[in-house]
């Protein structure tokens, strides 16, 4: 199975969205919501405007969506879920730091990225493992 990765990414007005490995799918919206509608409809649009044989091999078979979020769209989407405060206790970094992330005023550098990643992959391995 293929993999069609979609990026989001703020900005100045919009969330924009688009496939890494698939030239020709694009989307935008003033959510998250709003953009991941939006690019999986230009996705249809795009499979369905031509024929199987013109089609990318990536779109001739079977395949799964993956996001990936900038920081500030991660923080952002999931600020109800994940506070500053919780993010802070998962991944060591500090809130204000988080905040600036969130607000745009910093881009964090890839170490940072990996950090706040890996800690949440980690929470994701303990939540599937729970049992209530």
């Amino acid at each position: 199975m293929e993999t069609i990765k979609i990026i989001i990414e703020k900005s100045a007005d919009y969330y924009d969205a688009y496939a890494e490995n698939c030239d020709g799918i694009y989307g935008a919206g003033e959510s998250i919501e709003a953009a991941k509608k939006d690019v999986l409809k230009g996705l249809e649009l795009f499979i369905s405007s031509r024929p199987k044989k013109d089609l990318p091999a990536i779109l001739q078979g079977e395949y799964e969506i993956v996001y990936q979020y900038d920081t500030q769209s991660f923080l952002n989407y999931y600020n109800k879920i994940f506070t500053n405060v919780a993010l802070e206790r998962i991944t060591g970094i500090n809130q204000k730091l988080l905040h600036h992330y969130s607000s745009g005023l910093k881009k964090p550098r890839f170490k940072q990225r990996k950090k706040i990643e890996t800690a949440l992959h980690r929470l994701g391995r303990e939540l599937i493992t729970l049992e209530l």
